[in-house]
């Protein structure tokens, strides 16, 4: 899906929770490029080719990934909370398929999600 071109009026806020900005910037180039780009087209209302809901909550929380030899990395947002896309967590995942998110990070994204909802006055 192509991005429309940037309209300061239709872009949301980007709100990076805790270390999740430094986390991105930490990343490979491509990876980096893949995972923004992902979050742009959040910004702008759409969804990224790779955008799959992360079950088991509440809100509706998208996970974007991109592949490279190193891994699997994920970046965790909520777009449908307030005016804003708060990005919980971006992480490496080891496997690339078949193995289920581990727990560790499920947590931090719970407790990065109820910091959304402050923000966001719920």
């Amino acid at each position: 899906m192509d991005a429309v071109p940037l309209n300061p009026e239709r872009l949301r806020k980007l709100v990076w929770l805790v270390d999740s900005l430094d986390r991105l910037t930490g990343l490979p180039p491509a990876v980096r490029h893949k995972l923004g780009f992902a979050l742009y087209q959040a910004q702008i209302g759409q969804k990224h080719e790779s955008a799959k809901m992360l079950h088991g909550f509440a809100e509706t929380v998208w996970q974007v990934r991109a592949d490279d030899p190193g891994g699997t990395y994920r970046a965790v947002y909520v777009a449908q909370l307030g005016e804003a896309v708060y990005v919980l967590h971006v992480f490496q995942k080891k496997a690339t398929s078949g193995i289920a998110t581990p727990q560790r990070e499920l947590d931090l994204i719970r407790q990065r999600l109820q910091l959304a909802r402050k923000l966001a006055g719920n």
